[in-house]
């Protein structure tokens, strides 16, 4: 099972105009060199809120995620190392993408199928959002990574105030709990092979 980001299939038509003008969301800001570097490496999966019912249920079983997002410039691709704590269970996946660079997304290819994710830098350079579903009211939601599992008030708050941005409540966020992460020990395996050149990706 993929990270949420990349569960819910995203739509790259135009975001809503009816929403307030001053909304970052309006506008897809290009993705830039710098703007790989800053992504690149890992993030934890702090917080979502996904309208979509499937991606919903999916998302409430994440206990704990995080992900290693590595990016090739020259190629305009992502490679995506992914660990989710699911019933008491870690599970590990390795996925491929794309960088669209005018368009402000990245996307992950998830069983065959190309799904799409609107990037937001956030002020903080430790933290960022993807927005899902832009132009779809029922089914539209925001997702919310950080450099640590654990977030400060302020780098909540902005999260907040994108939900707000966009007509999503504070009410309908899911979080997840990193004390219950069981993909340390797999990660630190993981670690150790690649430095010893048995494990590839």
């Amino acid at each position: 099972m993929a990270l949420p980001w990349a569960l819910v299939a995203l739509s790259l038509l135009p975001l809503l105009t009816a929403q307030d003008p001053t909304c970052p969301y309006q506008k897809a800001v290009p993705i830039t060199d710098a703007t790989l570097e800053r992504l690149s490496g890992k993030w934890f999966f702090i917080a979502a809120v996904l309208r979509n019912p499937e991606y919903q249920q999916m998302t409430r079983l994440v206990e704990a995620a995080f992900i290693y997002l590595i990016p090739n410039l020259k190629k305009d691709t992502l490679l995506f190392r992914e660990y989710q704590t699911i019933g008491k269970q870690c599970t590990y996946d390795v996925s491929s993408g794309g960088i669209q660079r005018q368009d402000g997304t990245l996307s992950q290819i998830v069983q065959d199928r190309e799904h799409f994710a609107h990037l937001w830098l956030t002020k903080d350079p430790e933290t960022f959002i993807t927005l899902l579903f832009p132009e779809d009211e029922h089914n539209r939601g925001l997702a919310f990574y950080a450099r640590k599992q654990v977030v400060t008030r302020e780098q909540l708050n902005e999260f907040q105030e994108a939900l707000k941005c966009v007509g999503l409540q504070d009410d309908e966020i899911l979080y997840t709990d990193g004390k219950k992460d069981l993909c340390g020990p797999l990660e630190k395996q993981h670690e150790e092979e690649r430095k010893t050149g048995n494990l590839e990706s």
